[in-house]
């Protein structure tokens, strides 16, 4: 998260429905077309070559646009792995606002806790590389994402018991953050993680 002197409590007080990650802007033709190309050229390259060992450059060269439009649309290779994971970020926080429960609304916190934590899961294992990647571009990446604000605000509604439950979810969303996941899933695999992950989240949920 950004410097903030309010600290967590400023995140745990906006709507939860405010934080979600917003559609892209419209463009214009050629430039959503540039956009599509950069997209599906990066996920192409990343998915044959490794998100690490492909360049701005060839991904420029595959989607056959500018090296210059590419940085001014994306910055870098973090931008291009946050545009990425966009629409599937949008999709999980659709689900927790309005999709069937336990994901959604209607279980019991405790339940919507641990349903949260596969989600979440689901997609960070799915997608790993690219999280960490937009995760780590910089010292604290992780916390000024948009998305990662809408996690810990759902996380923090869902411990009403907990006696600083703002605190207490970024603690658990520690736990799934995408550099910690990439270094304990091929030491212990991951049904351990998951089964680890949910042990700690449920004492969590059930805590207060």
């Amino acid at each position: 998260m950004p410097d903030d002197r309010n600290g967590p409590q400023s995140v745990s007080a906006t709507p939860l429905e405010l934080l979600r990650t917003p559609p892209p802007p419209k463009e214009r033709s050629d430039a959503a077309r540039n956009r599509a190309a950069i997209l599906d050229a990066a996920a192409e390259l990343f998915a044959e070559h490794g998100v690490e060992s492909v360049s701005m450059d060839q991904v420029a060269e595959a989607a056959g646009v500018g090296k210059g439009t590419l940085f001014r649309r994306f910055g870098d290779k973090a931008g291009l792995a946050v545009a990425l994971l966009d629409a599937r970020e949008r999709a999980l926080q659709e689900a927790v606002l309005s999709g069937p429960p336990p994901l959604g609304p209607g279980a019991p916190e405790a339940e919507r806790l641990l349903a949260f934590a596969d989600a979440y899961l689901d997609y960070a294992l799915a997608h790993l590389p690219l999280v960490r990647m937009s995760e780590t571009a910089s010292v604290g990446a992780r916390y000024r994402i948009g998305a990662y604000r809408f996690w810990h605000r759902h996380v923090t509604i869902l411990l009403p018991r907990s006696p600083d439950a703002a605190s207490t979810a970024h603690a658990l969303l520690a736990g799934v953050a995408a550099e910690h996941l990439s270094a304990i899933v091929p030491e212990i695999g991951e049904h351990r993680v998951r089964a680890g992950i949910r042990r700690l989240w449920a004492a969590a949920g059930e805590a207060g």
